[in-house]
């Protein structure tokens, strides 16, 4: 999956509000990878005046989610078992944009294996490796009504 810089923002597959609080733009996902964009702002800083350490987590975390779930035609939630980031360098200050790419290099019935890098510029500014899991994702219907939520710990519950 090749994105030209400058693609247009499309839609998230499935609604994630905190993704739409923070600003991030969904920019593809297909074959194993995908790409998400923030443009930063001020409210994404730490008291550096450069973007907040989980601002950076957040964008790794999604994209290899996604990259992953992108091999799954039965679009399932997944889950995070393990992430770990190394931070390279300042993500960037307000005004300026980031570019997180992920890609998955193994699949499992259940886990994938991914890896991803947020790059600010031509600047890769940091690189993560995760494993999540994949679940079957509960009925919309379902998690709206109070009294048909699964118990806390169950599968169900982790996939929504």
């Amino acid at each position: 999956m090749v994105i030209q810089p400058g693609s247009p923002a499309q839609a998230f597959p499935v609604e994630i509000p905190f993704l739409h609080d923070l600003g991030v733009e969904f920019l593809g996902m297909g074959n194993g990878e995908a790409q998400v964009a923030l443009n930063l702002e001020h409210r994404h800083t730490n008291s550096w005046n450069v973007t907040h350490g989980g601002i950076v987590m957040t964008l790794l975390d999604v994209v290899m989610s996604m990259a992953g779930r992108s091999l799954d035609p039965d679009a399932r939630g997944g889950v995070t078992v393990e992430m770990k980031t190394s931070f390279l360098q300042p993500a960037g200050q307000p005004g300026g944009r980031v570019v997180a790419k992920g890609r998955a290099f193994h699949k499992s019935m259940t886990l994938c294996f991914c890896e991803g890098e947020l790059w600010s510029g031509d600047k890769l500014v940091a690189k993560s490796m995760g494993t999540f899991k994949y679940l079957k994702r509960v009925d919309a219907a379902k998690r709206k009504d109070p009294g048909s939520r699964p118990s806390p710990g169950s599968d169900e519950a982790l996939s929504t």
